[in-house]
């Protein structure tokens, strides 16, 4: 595995607060430490539970990293948007919440535009190994994905409170950070901040690089399908 053993990440206290204990984990790592409790209480919540990786971004913007999202939320960003000719974002999104509606997706217009003001960049690249590999390369990633697909585990109904239910359940969100990569045996580290974890013991472990990827795409169910990349300035 990719040298990166080390990360370290703290258990989240609730079903959704799994960002911001993600995005304390990244801060503590390049030797930013932050109380978790403080992190959760700036981050900015979605009126349902939880939060987008824009919100995460955001945060980290105002406190002087560099943040780029990488999207394949298509419900959020069409494809010719990045494709053949770069668009600029800001109208595009403007344009789309005059046609489209739901409290969801204004909230995540809201923030994107912010993000994009504040100098975040949005971006959309094939999603394969040698990208995932690039990426961690450079250092830890967070990423929002589909939990279901990532655990093979029962759909979850419910509020602030998900309680496993294969039938009237629906697909779980969650966020994660992508610590390493092992090019060898194509696996990848993965810091998770999930108290309960099926199937895996250690808030660390690694899993095979295509059901990261999948899991990933497959987070578009619940408004996710992002690495969100995060960076330090120099003077940081």
């Amino acid at each position: 595995m990719h040298p990166r053993t080390e990360f370290q990440i703290l258990p989240q206290p609730d079903d959704a607060t799994c960002g911001p204990t993600c995005l304390q984990a990244v801060y503590a790592h390049f030797g930013d430490p932050l109380p978790l409790d403080a992190v959760i209480g700036e981050v900015e919540p979605l009126a349902t539970g939880g939060t987008l990786a824009v919100n995460l971004a955001r945060h980290a913007l105002r406190r002087g990293y560099s943040a780029s999202i990488y999207t394949y939320n298509l419900d959020m960003f069409d494809p010719t948007w990045f494709q053949p000719t770069r668009q600029d974002l800001g109208p595009r999104l403007r344009a789309q919440a005059e046609h489209k509606h739901g409290r969801k997706l204004r909230e995540a217009t809201s923030a994107y535009l912010d993000f994009l003001e504040l100098g975040g960049r949005v971006e959309h690249e094939e999603l394969c190994r040698e990208f995932v590999a690039r990426l961690l390369e450079e250092g830890p990633v967070i990423t929002g994905l589909s939990a279901t697909y990532l655990y093979s585990c029962q759909r979850e109904a419910g509020d602030h409170q998900l309680v496993a239910d294969d039938v009237r359940g629906h697909p779980t969100g969650h966020f994660v950070v992508l610590a390493g990569y092992d090019a060898d045996c194509g696996r990848v580290l993965v810091a998770d901040p999930l108290k309960k974890r099926p199937g895996f013991e250690s808030h660390l472990y690694s899993v095979g690089v295509d059901r990261v990827i999948g899991a990933i795409l497959l987070g578009v169910l619940s408004y996710d399908a992002n690495l969100t990349v995060l960076r330090p300035s120099v003077a940081k």
